[in-house]
């Protein structure tokens, strides 16, 4: 894990409500396994080496790993963080204690470093004042980077919606050009195709009129000839009807005794044509 640098403005809290808050500045390097800290606030100041034996014992007594008890630490002194309240109170002998609270499930904690006064306080208070105006610089350099950057969008932004607006009106015009011609050419070929319908449906009119005159003729004759015919079977019909009728009306009316003489006639005449076969069959066995 690379070094790491923060400088933090920190407002300190004060009991007594008349008095001005405070404040100080303290400059932390993050190392994976320890920190420091220099602490200025712009007439003294004090530093704080946390070695790894002291970090360590720090994260065994509040139950954590070194690396999350460095990272909650970086997180509260390299940014003041809303709900915390910190002091900077005098623990004698010049030395001085930086503590911070925090909740963590639910209760309220303090944690707490000691300082020691700085050898050279003012060599101290310029490292800090050094890394804010270094830090300053890069910051404004970036804002001035990202205005930059932010008024090219800009630029570009205005130049993409005046060439929109550009290719909206040239493809209004456009359309509307192309629809006018589209509207001549549809009207010159409705023109046309009236022309020649006008032309075509002339003649086949006078044309087909007398055809169907004569088809309507013929066939009124047909009709008339199909009459006729059906009244002239059924007539027929009736006629031989009416014939067999009268016949078999004349034969009930026979004598009984013409009757018998012809059914004698008759048998006389089948015992005739039997004795007839007869001999012939003798002939034909000799």
């Amino acid at each position: 894990m690379a070094v790491r640098h923060s400088c933090a403005k920190l407002e300190l809290a004060v009991e007594d409500p008349k008095e001005e808050t405070g404040m100080i500045f303290v400059k932390a390097t993050w190392h994976p396994s320890k920190f420091s800290l220099a602490v200025t606030d712009g007439n003294d100041a004090w530093f704080c080496h946390a070695s790894e034996g002291e970090v360590k014992l720090r994260a065994e007594q509040w139950d954590q790993p070194v690396g999350e008890y460095l990272s909650l630490v970086e997180r509260y002194l390299g940014l003041q963080q809303p709900g915390s309240n910190y002091s900077f109170e005098d623990a004698g002998n010049g030395q001085r204690r930086l503590s911070w609270t925090f909740e963590r499930q639910g209760t309220k904690l303090e944690w707490r470093w000691k300082l020691q006064p700085s050898p050279d306080k003012k060599k101290t208070t310029a490292q800090v004042l050094d890394f804010l105006l270094d830090a300053n610089i890069r910051l404004s350099d970036e804002v001035v980077r990202k205005t930059q950057a932010f008024e090219k969008l800009k630029q570009e932004a205005e130049r993409c919606l005046q060439q929109s607006e550009k290719f909206k009106n040239e493809k209004a015009e456009f359309e509307s050009a192309v629809y006018s011609k589209f509207v001549a050419v549809l009207n010159s070929k409705k023109a046309k195709l009236r022309e020649l319908r006008d032309r075509v449906g002339r003649p086949e009119s006078k044309g087909k009129s007398p055809v169907k005159d004569e088809e309507g003729e013929e066939g009124e004759e047909e009709e008339e000839l199909d009459r006729s015919s059906e009244n002239t079977e059924l007539y027929e019909g009736t006629d031989e009807e009416h014939t067999t009728n009268n016949s078999k009306e004349e034969a009930m009316q026979i004598d009984p005794e013409e009757r018998e003489e012809a059914s004698d006639e008759g048998t006389s005449k089948k015992v005739a044509t039997s004795r007839g076969h007869g001999r012939g069959h003798k002939k034909t066995r000799s």
